[in-house]
């Protein structure tokens, strides 16, 4: 038995960076802030108009739940009829079943699942322990392979340093190398202990959009995501399990209160990893 849950809840439109200079904390959070994203039984959804994203989480209790679409907002009766989603556990053990097979993913575990899916549910192996199923989707032009990333399986890339605060590891997982999608691009970059830093320097890139949920958040710390224009920047302040909606033209950076784990995606004109402008610091402002 599944559970189905409107979805939609939320639309985010594109905001000029013009307009954005003048956005106060409220207005900033609205607009690039998805603030919730995980209740239990619950498959929550944000659609952005930032390439089309759709950000959600599905949080399986005692019943599977399934991912609907709404034709209202997507534009199609099937939620992938043109699409393609990643999927990452953060929580405990679970499956996601695509068009009847089952696929376990354990903590930190990724799917992709590709255009064309009919059906997909997420269910908890142990309520008491329940999955937490982040979701991320972008338009998608081809049929692709669905499958399994494990996270023992990814890509692994080692940076950064004690000394300037941002040793951390980088997990390549919906990648070119790893996988094969049409734009969607997906890793997860945890810090170490010790480590607050992340994505700094920054870059933007004007052929992509990115978005970045944090997680391993403890109760009592924060990130502090930097966003805006090199030369004018602004902060949103991100607790556990948030997402943050970085638009091409805007730089996306973080420092955290303690060491955390985010995942990253994006979409765009390519799957191009390196497709970046680097920022230098001294353009920061």
């Amino acid at each position: 038995m599944t559970t189905p849950v409107r979805q939609i809840i939320d639309v985010r439109h594109v905001h000029h960076q013009s307009a954005v200079k003048n956005f106060d904390t409220a207005a900033l959070r609205g607009a690039f802030l998805v603030e919730r994203l995980f209740a239990p039984g619950e498959v929550l959804l944000t659609y952005s108009h930032v390439e089309r994203f759709i950000i959600g989480g599905a949080t399986p209790a005692a019943t599977p739940l399934t991912l609907e679409s709404d034709k209202a907002t997507i534009g199609s009766p099937g939620f992938l009829d043109r699409r393609e989603l990643g999927v990452f556990n953060i929580g405990g053990a679970g499956t996601v079943t695509a068009d009847g097979v089952a696929y376990p993913l354990g903590h930190r575990d990724a799917l992709y699942v590709a255009m064309g899916t009919k059906d997909v549910t997420f269910a908890s192996d142990d309520p008491a322990a329940p999955a937490r199923f982040y979701l991320l989707s972008t338009p998608a032009h081809a049929r692709y392979e669905t499958k399994v990333v494990k996270v023992a399986e990814a890509r692994q890339m080692p940076l950064g340093d004690t000394a300037t605060a941002n040793k951390r590891t980088i997990f390549q997982m919906i990648h070119p190398d790893v996988v094969k999608s049409c734009q969607l691009v997906m890793g997860m970059t945890r810090l170490e202990e010790g480590s607050v830093w992340n994505t700094m320097p920054c870059h933007v890139h004007d052929r992509r959009s990115e978005v970045y949920l944090y997680f391993d958040v403890a109760p009592d710390a924060r990130i502090i995501h930097l966003m805006g224009e090199p030369d004018e920047t602004r902060h949103l302040v991100v607790a556990d399990g948030q997402a943050v909606i970085s638009p091409p033209w805007s730089i996306h950076s973080g420092c955290g209160t303690r060491a955390y784990t985010f995942i990253w995606g994006m979409g765009g004109d390519n799957i191009d990893y390196t497709d970046m402008d680097m920022v230098a610091m001294d353009q920061l402002k």
